[in-house]
C-alpha cells in the first residue's frame, strides 16, 4: 500500500527544513506564471498581511492558504515536484527579492529576517550557515530553455533587462513592488516577508513514489492540465537521447510530434500525444501476443522493465511515422491514398465507436513499406472487412467492450501477416437481418449515422467529402409534414433508415419541416432573389431523388429501407463476415 506524508506547514518551515531539496523534474512543463498571476498573488498577500493597509491590524494567528505541494523522494533523495511548481518557483523569487533588499540592513531584526530567508533559499551546514553554492531548488525541465535564468537569479539576485524569461520578468516585478513598499510604508517590508514565511501556509504532500504523487495531483488539480502520460514518456526519451548526445535533435523531433498531434487528434480524455501513444500501444501489444480484452493503463504498459520500449531508437521513429499517417488521413491526402481508400476512411470516421483507429494503426504499422506507404488494394479490402464487421457487431453485440475481444485477436493476426477474416467470430446472416429489421434507428444511436454514411458512399457516383463538413440526419419525409398531413399509416416509419439521409447542417437548417417538393431546391441548390448562390448537397442520392421524384411517400420510405438493409446484408456477406 502506498504511503503518504501529509502536513500543513508555514513557508519557512517547509523551505528551511534540511531535508527539503526540491527538484522540478524534466517531464514538468515550463514555468508559466505571468506578471498578472504575480500581481494577484502579491495583492492577496498584501491584503492578508496588512488589513486596511495597516500592519498593526494583523493577527499573528491568522493564516493564508497557498495550496498543496505534491512531491515524492526520488532515488537521488530529492523531492520531485509533481504539483505546486508555479507556487514554489514564485515564492523562491519573492524571497530572493526580499533578501537582496535587506542586504545592507543595519538593524538587528532585519538582519535576522535576512538570515531566515537564506535558510529557505540555500542549503545550510549544521550551524545553519548558508552554502551560497547550493540552492534548495533545481530545475531540469526538458522543454524550459529559460531554467538557467531562474537558477542564475537565485544565485546572484540579479535579473538585468537583457533577461527576457518569465522568471526574470516576475523577479523584477517583485523587486519593484518591494522597493515601492519600502518607500511608501516605512518598515513594512520586514513585516511582509515575515508574514509570508510564518503565516502563509502550504500543504506539503509527500508520496512514496511517482505514481502515487501523480494520482494525487490528478485528484487535487482543477486549475489546469495535470501532467499527462506523454509528459512522463518525454522524460524517458529525453534521458535516453541526452545520454546518446542527441538531446537537441530529440527536442526538435518531440516538438514536431506535439505540433502534429495537436492538429490531428482531439481526444475526449488525455492529450493529443497520449492519443498517439495509445494507438501505437496496440501495435506493440499485438507484437507481444496480448489479446486479453482488459487493457492496462497507458503508463502501466510503457513503464514495463524500466521503460525499455522508450529506450529504443525505433520507437520514436515509429511514433512519427504513425502520426504522419493519421495526419494524411485527416488531410485526405490523395498523394498517399486513392480516392476509394479515402472514401472508406471517411465512412469509418462515422463508426459507432473509435476502435477502428486502433485497428487501423496496427494494420499500418505492420504493413507499411520503407516509405511508409500501403498497398492500396489490400488496404481497401482491409477497410471494407473492418467496416462490415464493426457495423455488424454494433447490432449483434453492442458496446465497445464486446468488440475488443475479436479485434484484439485480429490485431495479432495482422502483425503475424496472417489473414484478417474474423473466422472465430462469424455473424449469423439470419440473426443480423432479423435484428436490423426490428431495430429502431433513432438519431441518438451512433449506428444510425454510421449506416447512413456507409449507404451514402455505396453510391458509385458519391464524391469524397471534406472531413470538416458537419452532417446532420435529415428526415426526407419531414416530421412536421406528418404532424400536419398524417400521411403515414405507421408513425414509426418516420424513423426508419429509408426516411433518413446525411445532410449538411447548413442545408438541413433551411430544409427542415418542408414538403418534399419544397425540399428539392435545398437539395439541388438555388439562386436567391438577390442573386446569392446556395450550394447543393454533396450527398448524391438526395440529388438523384430530388431530380427523379415529385413526392416522397410512405411506400418510398419502405422501399428505400428495404434496399438499404438488403444491400448491407449483401455487403457483409461479400466480406466473408457471416457464417
Amino acid at each position: 500500500m502506498s504511503k503518504l506524508s501529509v502536513d500543513r506547514s508555514p513557508v519557512v518551515k517547509l523551505f528551511s527544513d534540511k531535508e527539503s531539496d526540491f527538484l522540478i523534474p524534466d517531464y514538468q512543463r515550463p514555468y508559466a506564471w505571468t506578471t498578472e498571476e504575480c500581481e494577484t498573488l502579491w495583492d492577496d498577500i498584501w491584503d492578508f498581511a496588512f488589513p486596511k493597509n495597516n500592519k498593526d491590524l494583523f493577527n499573528d494567528t491568522d493564516e493564508y492558504y497557498l495550496g498543496p505541494i505534491v512531491t515524492f523522494r526520488n532515488n537521488n533523495k530529492k523531492l520531485e515536484v509533481i504539483d505546486g511548481q508555479q507556487r514554489l518557483t514564485t515564492l523562491m523569487l519573492i524571497l530572493r527579492a526580499f533578501y537582496v533588499k535587506f542586504l545592507n540592513a543595519a538593524d538587528t531584526n532585519t538582519q535576522k529576517t535576512r538570515e531566515k530567508i537564506s535558510t529557505c533559499i540555500w542549503k545550510t551546514d549544521e550551524f545553519d550557515n548558508p552554502n551560497f553554492d547550493a540552492l534548495k531548488i533545481d530545475s531540469e525541465v526538458a522543454t524550459d530553455d529559460d531554467k538557467a535564468e531562474f537558477l542564475e537569479i537565485l544565485k546572484t539576485g540579479i535579473a538585468p533587462e537583457s533577461m527576457k524569461s518569465k522568471y526574470a520578468t516576475n523577479y523584477r516585478y517583485f523587486q519593484k513592488k518591494i522597493t515601492k513598499m519600502a518607500d511608501e510604508f516605512d518598515g513594512y517590508a520586514s513585516f511582509m516577508v515575515q508574514r509570508i514565511m510564518n503565516n502563509c501556509i502550504l500543504l506539503p504532500i509527500e508520496a512514496d513514489n511517482q505514481d502515487t504523487a501523480l494520482r494525487i495531483f490528478s485528484t487535487l488539480n482543477d486549475r489546469g492540465l495535470p501532467l499527462s502520460d506523454a509528459d512522463i514518456f518525454k522524460a524517458q526519451f529525453y534521458r535516453y537521447y541526452t545520454d546518446k548526445g542527441e538531446k537537441d535533435t530529440f527536442m526538435k523531433n518531440w516538438k514536431y510530434l506535439e505540433d502534429l498531434t495537436e492538429k490531428i487528434f482531439h481526444p475526449t480524455n488525455g492529450t493529443p500525444m497520449d492519443e498517439l501513444f495509445t494507438r501505437y500501444m496496440y501495435f506493440e501489444r499485438a507484437k507481444q501476443g496480448i489479446k486479453r480484452s482488459t487493457t492496462e493503463a497507458l503508463r502501466k504498459f510503457y513503464e514495463k522493465e524500466d521503460y525499455t520500449l522508450l529506450k529504443q531508437d525505433s520507437t520514436l521513429d515509429n511514433l512519427t511515422s504513425l502520426a504522419e499517417f493519421w495526419r494524411d488521413v485527416s488531410l485526405q491526402d490523395d498523394k498517399r491514398f486513392s480516392d476509394e481508400a479515402l472514401k472508406r476512411l471517411f465512412v469509418l470516421n462515422y463508426a459507432p465507436n473509435g476502435m477502428w483507429t486502433q485497428f487501423t494503426s496496427v494494420y499500418y504499422m505492420a504493413n507499411r513499406d520503407d516509405r511508409g506507404q500501403l498497398d492500396d488494394k489490400k488496404f481497401c479490402s482491409f477497410l471494407d472487412k473492418m467496416t462490415a464487421f464493426v457495423w455488424s457487431y454494433a447490432f449483434v453485440n453492442p458496446g465497445v467492450n464486446a468488440l475488443r475481444t475479436p479485434l484484439y485477436a485480429e490485431m495479432i493476426n495482422i502483425v503475424k501477416d496472417q489473414p484478417v477474416n474474423y473466422s472465430d467470430y462469424k455473424i449469423s446472416k439470419e440473426r443480423l437481418k432479423t435484428i436490423i429489421d426490428g431495430f429502431e434507428f433513432v438519431n441518438q444511436r451512433p449506428i444510425t449515422k454510421s449506416m447512413l454514411t456507409w449507404w451514402a458512399f455505396e453510391n458509385p457516383e458519391q464524391k469524397l467529402v471534406s472531413l470538416d463538413t458537419v452532417f446532420e440526419i435529415e428526415h426526407i419525409y419531414a416530421k412536421k409534414r406528418q404532424e400536419v398531413e398524417k400521411g403515414l399509416k405507421e408513425r414509426k416509419n418516420i424513423e426508419k433508415l429509408g426516411n433518413k439521409s446525411l445532410l449538411e447542417k447548413r442545408i438541413n437548417i433551411r430544409a427542415a419541416d418542408y414538403k418534399f417538393n419544397d425540399k428539392k431546391p435545398y437539395y439541388n441548390g438555388y439562386t436567391t432573389s438577390r442573386g446569392d448562390e446556395k450550394e447543393k448537397t454533396s450527398i448524391r442520392e438526395l440529388i438523384i431523388l430530388s431530380n427523379t421524384k415529385d413526392n416522397f411517400t410512405e411506400d418510398d420510405i419502405l422501399e428505400r429501407n428495404k434496399n438499404i438493409i438488403n444491400h448491407f446484408i449483401d455487403y457483409v456477406e461479400a466480406q466473408g463476415i457471416t457464417d
